[in-house]
């Protein structure tokens, strides 16, 4: 019974700040977190704000998980795409203004050791691709304007291995942050490492792991990710059609 009643507690504390806040999210997911259409997306733009903060009305799908939803602050235009799964325990997730968070995208805190710089912050008009994972223990900062593709991981968490004698489990984390600046554009599938700066107007190949800093207006691409070329404002010659937005 007693093992029972740890493992519940343990469950609960890491679902919400507090049994009452568990109760309210969970009541409020149950009764409108499944509607589809523009209905679900009204209610849940008007009742949701009971249990995150909403600056202005952002559009939330349904079947979008929240975990420690009072630790969520989305600005006016955010869209949640289904299945998107938002775990924000401190120091919480805010996106910015007209940011939209693709299907099955993954934005994880997940800080349960009292890391001091933990969280993600999303900047504006950025989107995050469909099935990317951002893991926040070390804090991410993502600018304005940047965008990731398909399974993009954006990883501000290591394990340390050094010593033999221990199991890695038992060695700890490092959890140094990544910034990412604005108008950024990483590649499907490309990996940014904890302690890594992606600089202003860069862009990552689709399946680079980048492990070092990344100058601003540069391409990098590869395994380990390394200087392709520089973005050095020559327009080049095309024989096909560029479409805008």
């Amino acid at each position: 019974m007693a093992a029972t009643s740890g493992s519940v507690r343990l469950y609960l504390s890491r679902q919400a700040s507090s049994l009452g806040r568990y109760v309210l999210e969970q009541t409020l997911y149950l009764l409108v977190g499944w509607i589809p259409t523009i209905v679900g997306i009204g209610l849940r733009g008007i009742l949701y704000r009971l249990i995150l903060r909403m600056e202005g009305m952002a559009a939330i799908e349904n079947g979008v998980r929240l975990r420690f939803a009072n630790f969520i602050t989305l600005h006016k235009g955010v869209y949640l795409d289904s299945r998107t799964y938002l775990h924000a325990c401190p120091n919480g997730i805010e996106i910015g203004e007209d940011t939209i968070v693709m299907h099955g995208a993954i934005l994880h805190v997940y800080n349960f050791r009292d890391l001091p710089d933990a969280g993600i912050k999303i900047g504006r008009n950025s989107l995050i691709g469909e099935y990317c994972v951002i893991r926040g223990q070390g804090g991410v900062a993502i600018g304005d304007r940047v965008y990731t593709s398909p399974f993009t991981q954006i990883i501000a968490v290591n394990h340390v291995f050094d010593d033999r004698t221990r199991p890695f489990i038992e060695q700890g984390i490092t959890a140094q942050g990544i910034v990412i600046e604005d108008d950024v554009w990483l590649g499907a599938g490309a990996i940014i490492t904890d302690g890594v700066r992606v600089g202003q107007g860069a862009v990552v190949a689709a399946g680079a792991v980048v492990t070092k800093d990344v100058a601003p207006y540069t391409v990098v691409g590869g395994v380990p990710a390394r200087l392709i070329k520089e973005i050095d404002g020559t327009i080049p010659q095309r024989d096909h059609p560029v479409y805008l937005l």
